[in-house]
Parts: structure tokens; C-alpha cells; sequence
């Protein structure tokens, strides 16, 4: 019987993306059947959780401490497109306040949930232009990255792969994604649902 030495243990990111799996469906199934893209109406719902979501997690992007293992981590910020969306839309955004501090893993494993949705968004983009929104009028915050979204995701996950963790930080990194997909269930519940 061998044992699984460090080169064939699935990255920090293929870990995560396992433990979240189930949650990542969840979330997946309630945005799509509460149909953000059927009405201007129930896009603005849209924004809101959208919006949300992204000034909870605001101040990870800006902190001096995760700069270091997440490179250009403050130009992934998606709070001022989402800002410019509701311009677009003469709309205001809701009251909402930002997350609170968070210890260097539980951060991991928020950024590794918000930006993974990058990824989706790809989807979400073609809906948004089928009412009108698009990377230049509305739907600027789901627009993809000027490299890519693909590359762009594996510069990032490849960051999060080479942080060093402790064991214990490795533990509190998948409870954070777990709970940062927990909060985003809860906001689709009480803006889309």
C-alpha cells in the first residue's frame, strides 16, 4: 500500500472546489431558477445580491496583508463595476455594509468562493444581453478579465495553491469557503427569492 506523497495531493483549489461542491450546485440552481435574466425588474434583484455579496467581501481586496500572495488582488475588485451597473440602470444600491475582518485563511477561502464566480459569470453575461445589459451598459461587473476569464482564474488559483498554510489554516480555509457559499445561499434567498 502506498501512501500519497505531496506531489500527487490535490492542490489547496481542487480541495476546495470539493468540499464546496455541493453548495456550489445550490447556489447554481437558486440563481438560475430565480430567473435574474427574465426582467429588468428582477435583473435589478440581480444586482442587489450581487451587490451584496461583493461590498461584504470589498475590504479583503483592499488589505495590505493578502496583497503579497494574491497579486494584483485590489484590480479584481468588482464593487465600482457593479457600481457603474446600477448608473447604468439609474438605480441606487442597497444599504451594505462591509464583512468583517477576517484572519488571513478565512479570507482565502472567501476570495477563492467570490472569485470562482468569475467563472459563471461568462454564463450570466449572454443572459444579461438577451434584456439589453452588456460590459459596456449595465452588466459591466460580469464582464470578463481583458486576459481572459480562464487565465485569469488559473493566475489566481495558482496564487492560493502557493500560500503557505498551516494545517490548522488549511482547516479554517475550507470552513470559510464553506460559510462564504453559506452566505451567498442566504442572499439569493432574501434578494431573488
Amino acid at each position: 500500500m502506498s501512501s500519497v506523497t505531496d506531489a500527487e495531493a490535490p492542490s489547496r483549489a481542487r480541495r476546495l472546489k470539493a468540499v464546496s461542491a455541493a453548495a456550489h450546485e445550490r447556489v447554481d440552481t437558486g440563481v438560475m431558477q430565480a430567473a435574474p435574466f427574465a426582467t429588468p425588474a428582477k435583473y435589478a434583484d440581480f444586482l442587489r445580491f450581487q451587490y451584496r455579496l461583493h461590498r461584504r467581501v470589498e475590504t479583503l481586496y483592499a488589505d495590505p496583508a493578502l496583497q503579497p500572495l494574491l497579486p494584483n488582488l485590489a484590480d479584481r475588485s468588482r464593487l465600482a463595476a457593479l457600481e457603474a451597473d446600477f448608473g447604468d440602470l439609474g438605480l441606487v444600491p442597497p444599504e451594505a455594509p462591509p464583512g468583517p475582518a477576517l484572519g488571513r485563511a478565512e479570507a482565502l477561502g472567501w476570495l477563492y468562493v467570490v472569485e470562482g464566480s468569475n467563472m459563471g459569470a461568462a454564463i450570466l453575461a449572454k443572459e444579461a444581453a438577451k434584456i439589453g445589459y452588456s460590459s459596456e451598459h449595465g452588466a459591466r461587473h460580469l464582464a470578463g478579465h481583458p486576459e481572459g476569464r480562464a487565465l485569469h482564474w488559473r493566475r489566481f488559483t495558482a496564487a492560493l495553491d502557493a500560500a503557505e498554510l498551516t494545517e490548522d489554516e488549511e482547516r479554517r480555509i475550507e470552513a470559510a469557503a464553506t460559510a462564504a457559499f453559506n452566505h451567498v445561499e442566504a442572499l439569493i434567498g432574501e434578494e431573488l427569492g
